[in-house]
């Protein structure tokens, strides 16, 4: 037991960190899906807002005015989004990867011009980035057995951190017991029906990519200013695109969804302590085979249960009204 704990606390807090990007990127694709509005560029706007936070920060020494350029960055790519989508009915899946080709190429172009440190922005400074927080009898706590070490382990996080673990019953409230919710469900089930009750659908559409901007935009301030001091080029790694595959995971549910990121977020933190260990009768595993762990079971997953997940039925569908 006594050997045991740490190591059970050490890995649940390594997937808590892990997991916080995908939830907050997951739950952003729930809102623009659950909208109808298919979002692959989940990854170009995670690294966008990933690029502005920390240039913001290192210019001014904020992370909060970083996290708001990062929101703001964030949107606005939605809002490029939407205008593909929404209003010209262009594809949706195209217009996602649009995001993603951009960014990827822009955000490190913009950082060579601006800092000329190859590509990256300046390493952040204590102030600069979001420190860890004690919550409230920490210290008081430290010296309990087992209990002391468990409040020690929840302790400690940044707020971002917090802000994730708090927005899934907030994401939950709002699409379940909300008005604004109800029709987001509806729109992206049946937008005919929506347009029929006097709803406009474009915008309200718009909207739902409006809360996807902001949760991408602090998806992405957390990996540059929170989790990492510095923005590097794809610093991403694809978790644009497992927070996609965990909302497909979790049937565009918050909670299924959530369960589902941090899924590949414990696969992803045991890959980092399985490398270099050795298997009795192989001998050690290459490096590239444990790395890519948290994406065979991606694959895997969606393989065996992509099928038994009902999506929303006018999702990818551009809606044009009828006269």
């Amino acid at each position: 037991m006594g050997e045991t704990l740490p190591l059970v606390l050490t890995m649940i807090d390594a997937t808590v960190r892990v997991a916080t990007p995908l939830v907050l990127a997951a739950l952003a694709g729930l809102f623009s899906e659950r909208a109808g509005v298919v979002d692959v560029g989940l990854e170009g706007k995670m690294l966008g807002a990933a690029f502005f936070a920390a240039a913001v920060a290192s210019v001014t020494g904020s992370p909060w005015l970083g996290l708001l350029a990062a929101i703001a960055a964030a949107t606005t790519l939605a809002m490029v989004h939407g205008l593909a989508c929404i209003t010209f009915n262009g594809n949706q899946v195209v217009s996602g990867m649009a995001l993603n080709i951009l960014m990827a190429g822009l955000a490190p172009t913009l950082a060579f011009a601006w800092f000329r440190e190859g590509g990256q922005t300046p390493l952040l400074g204590p102030g600069q980035r979001f420190a860890a927080i004690a919550l409230p009898f920490a210290d008081a706590l430290a010296q309990v057995p087992v209990l002391g070490e468990i409040y020690g382990r929840i302790s400690g996080h940044n707020v971002l951190v917090y802000m994730a673990a708090l927005s899934v019953p907030v994401v939950a409230f709002v699409i379940y017991r909300t008005r604004f919710g109800l029709r987001v469900r509806a729109v992206g089930e049946n937008p005919s029906a929506v347009d029929t009750a006097g709803i406009p659908v474009g915008a309200l559409r718009y909207r739902a990519l409006l809360c996807n901007g902001v949760l991408c935009g602090i998806a992405g301030a957390y990996l540059s200013t929170a989790h990492g001091a510095a923005f590097v080029r794809d610093m991403t790694a694809g978790k644009g695109y497992l927070a996609l595959a965990a909302l497909i995971f979790g049937k565009w549910k918050p909670v299924p969804t959530l369960f589902a990121c941090l899924l590949f977020a414990f696969t992803d933190a045991l890959q980092a302590r399985l490398q270099g260990v050795s298997v009795p009768g192989i001998g050690q595993v290459p490096v590239q085979a444990i790395q890519a762990m948290p994406y065979v079971l991606t694959v895997l997953l969606l393989a065996g249960f992509v099928g038994r997940a009902m999506a929303p039925k006018a999702i990818g569908v551009p809606y044009v009204k009828e006269r």
